[in-house]
């Protein structure tokens, strides 16, 4: 028995996800990631007998295939990180979560910081009872004459959400650089079973405030898919344009916040109003300038008439023209390009190995995108046009970035030009009772994969979600390997990696 081929958005009876013994499943997981397979998702459920059952989702790129295989550990196996770097920080949540351990993985320290899913059940008894922060834990080793550590964190300058960096250094050259989360963790996982309910959808909204719209498109075609409902053309069309408005003020902004981390201030000026832009024109359809209330299971919660879609393009002419005045002094400047070029740079085979997504890996030569890859149930991203180099440094992270606004912004010209017409939302019953449905969006930072798993009563008995800033902190901390410390704001920009997203 191998693993269940899986499509996209199409629901799976839980009964038809094949249960493996834990050589097969590690077996399976590991010649597949040899295949060119990605691991979209691993996490842990509970059984009835107060076991713990494994489940993966595998995906291949290159044809949209999804798989998925599902083990019962007890209580240890042997880690697939040694093998399979990319499943490091998934094995961690496991151990974490369930009190599996995964025998053999290098760096077996808790993500979040927070206990079981369990009632009672403590994962890490040494924390028991301990005001033990994340900072304090036991960190990597480097030694040897002149080495020296540098901490930073978790309390930022500003409105910087909490997270802890811990440099070895040597001089100022970083060797290793350790990242700590877990600060931002709420329990949104938690707070998700025995769902859908009316919090919901305000749950996925405010999962990651700066990927409003991603969360909650991948969230409502969860649930259109297993309750056999499609949101009506019109709203499908909404959603696409609001998506790519989100992208293009979050890769506005980054570009600015790039242009400030090296002292260019004309584009950090122009690209800080430009942003701000962007986001009037999510607030001109909904109300609010992150979008939420507009994504709603069925359709959207807004509509647009011709006047509202004329003045969305008009702005929309006007801002790409001041972005294109901006961005395009980067390019010109020699004291940028300095900065910017084989800085903090992330190779074609380091990405594949810890599993890149977004516009981190397209940097670096992976040639995916899930508008692509796995559309979902429209044809808006038909031929949709990959934006991609390969030098893997600041520079190809802020180009690629350059190349998507661009991209964006015709993208909503067309859809707006042509936008169907009909209702913006059907009701959308109840989720159908014991199966399984992979949910994948391009939210602006990389893939996002939400993974739900229904009841008997067909309430969620499990729902993971995968920001694709999980699978992106450590490429932030082998970009820095060899650069001097004071480059960290520079990379850290380039990746613009969630905190509260990772931490949920």
């Amino acid at each position: 028995m191998r693993a269940a081929a899986l499509r996209h958005l199409k629901p799976l009876p839980v009964t038809e996800v094949p249960v493996l013994s834990m050589r097969a499943f590690r077996r399976e997981i590991l010649a597949s990631v040899e295949d060119g397979w990605r691991l979209v998702s691993f996490h842990g459920a509970g059984r009835p007998d107060d076991a713990v059952r494994l489940t993966a989702v595998l995906a291949l790129d290159s044809s949209g295939e999804l798989k998925v295989l599902a083990a019962d550990p007890g209580e240890s196996y042997p880690a697939l990180t040694p093998v399979c770097p990319q499943a490091g920080p998934f094995e961690r949540e496991i151990a974490e979560q369930w009190g599996v351990t995964p025998e053999g993985h290098p760096w077996l320290k808790p993500l979040r910081f927070h206990g079981s899913y369990r009632p009672g059940h403590v994962v890490w008894p040494e924390l028991a009872g301990e005001n033990i922060q994340p900072s304090v834990m036991d960190f990597f080793d480097v030694e040897g004459e002149g080495i020296h550590e540098v901490a930073v964190g978790p309390v930022h300058a500003g409105i910087i959400e909490p997270g802890h960096f811990r440099f070895h250094c040597h001089g100022e050259q970083v060797l290793h650089l350790e990242i700590s989360l877990g600060y931002q963790h709420r329990g949104v996982e938690r707070a998700l079973l025995g769902g859908p309910h009316p919090r919901t959808i305000h749950h996925m909204e405010t999962l990651a405030g700066d990927t409003t719209i991603g969360h909650a498109t991948t969230y409502c075609r969860a649930v259109e898919a297993l309750a056999g409902c499609q949101a009506p053309p019109r709203a499908r069309a909404l959603r696409a344009v609001s998506l790519e408005l989100e992208r293009l003020s979050n890769h506005t902004g980054d570009l600015g916040a790039l242009a400030g981390d090296v002292g260019y201030l004309p584009t950090a000026s122009f690209c800080g109003r430009l942003r701000g832009d962007f986001l009037n024109m999510t607030a001109m359809l909904c109300g609010s300038r992150f979008g939420r209330g507009l994504v709603r299971p069925g359709g959207v919660g807004f509509d647009v008439d011709a006047g509202l879609t004329a003045r969305l393009l008009e702005s929309l002419e006007d801002t790409c023209r001041d972005v294109a005045g901006a961005v395009n002094l980067l390019w010109e400047t020699s004291s940028v390009r300095a900065r910017f070029e084989q800085t903090g740079t992330v190779s074609a085979a380091m990405a594949v190995q810890l599993g890149l997504v977004g516009p981190a890996a397209r940097a670096s030569g992976r040639e995916m995108d899930v508008r692509r890859d796995f559309p979902a149930d429209d044809a808006h991203y038909d031929d949709w046009s990959i934006a991609m180099l390969t030098s893997g440094d600041v520079m190809a992270r802020a180009r690629v970035r350059w190349l998507e606004i661009q991209r964006s912004a015709e993208f909503i010209r067309r859809c707006l030009a042509d936008l169907p017409e009909g209702p913006v939302r059907m009701e959308c019953g109840p989720p159908a009772a014991d199966s399984l449905v992979v949910s994948m969006t391009e939210g602006w930072r990389g893939e996002i994969v939400h993974v739900a798993q229904t009841g008997a009563a067909g309430r969620f008995a499990r729902y993971k979600v995968v920001d694709p800033s999980f699978h992106n902190w450590m490429g932030l901390a082998m970009a820095l390997r060899g650069q001097e410390i004071s480059d960290f704001p520079l990379c850290n920009k380039s990746f613009n990696l969630s905190y509260c997203g990772h931490d949920l």
